[in-house]
């Protein structure tokens, strides 16, 4: 395996040193076993992809900086695809960025798959051009949370059923006056830090309010201003990518005409798609069962 692990980590070396890459992306959960000591500088500049908080390889520790990823089953491209999309938040990427992904599956011990992306332009990963400002009216680190809450709940459903829901991100007062609640507010009354999606404890409280129909809308901190909300803003359906439904529609309509994002988890498929500016950012298929 780290014969397998080196050849590919080599070849992967090449090919970003040859297409000058910004950085070389790794899914570090793949490799049991990685060429890397920690005496030794990395070949390239290196982001270590993981799920959760789970503790990284020995000899990986302190080499690149780490994108924690939902601890939930992915394809390969989805694997990078929400690495790219946090990296993204997170300042690390931005359009014009050519990086190199090494991939694999956990099972297998060992990565099996090298591919580059140019970021901003290679659309079946990333479906807009408009990337810059993806987190500009909400913290990073609130988007990444929102993310793993809405594919662990398309992993797990609630209650052995399908969900569906959407949470707004950011830009919260316009975003209240453009939609409408459709049952009483389940989080008036509480304190920020209570209601905060930060808060662990917080979790399973979200996981049960999703199966409400409307939109979560959270402010750029992380705390939940309501759940339930019907999203007035609709967005022109000839302009929008055909078979996304009406969840889709509303989250494009909403960020179109507000500075938020949304994350919305279609019942349907189980896909997750991230809305910005009225467009569709990204796209990243269901978890694997």
């Amino acid at each position: 395996m780290k014969e397998i692990n080196r050849i590919f980590l080599d070849h992967a070396c090449r090919i970003a040193d040859e297409v000058k890459a910004k950085a070389l992306v790794l899914y570090a959960d793949a490799a049991s076993e990685l060429p890397i000591a920690k005496t030794e500088k990395p070949c390239f500049n290196l982001v270590l992809v993981t799920k959760g908080e789970k503790e990284l390889p020995e000899e990986l520790k302190d080499t690149g900086t780490v994108i924690n990823v939902p601890a939930v089953n992915l394809t390969r491209v989805g694997q990078i695809k929400i690495a790219i999309t946090k990296g993204i938040a997170m300042g690390l990427f931005k359009k014009g960025d050519k990086l190199v992904c090494i991939s694999g599956l956990p099972k297998l011990g060992y990565v099996d798959s090298i591919f580059m992306i140019d970021v901003g332009k290679e659309f079946e990963v990333l479906t807009s051009q408009n990337i810059t400002d993806i987190t500009q009216c909400v913290h990073p680190e609130v988007f990444s949370e929102a993310l793993n809450i809405v594919f662990e709940l398309a992993a797990q459903g609630r209650e052995g059923r399908k969900v569906g829901t959407i949470l707004v991100l950011g830009d919260h007062e316009k975003v209240i006056q453009l939609s409408r609640q459709m049952v009483i507010n389940p989080f008036q009354g509480y304190k920020e830090e209570e209601r905060n999606i930060l808060n662990p404890d917080l979790l399973e409280t979200i996981k049960e309010f999703s199966a409400i129909d409307g939109a979560f809308v959270i402010k750029d901190n992380g705390a939940i201003v309501t759940a339930g909300r019907h999203l007035n803003a609709a967005i022109e359906s000839k302009d929008f990518p055909q078979g996304l439904g009406s969840r889709h529609i509303a989250a494009a309509g909403i960020t179109d005409v507000t500075h938020a994002i949304a994350i919305v988890l279609s019942e349907s498929t189980g896909n997750v798609s991230v809305f910005k500016n009225g467009k569709l950012f990204v796209s990243i298929l269901k978890p694997i069962p």
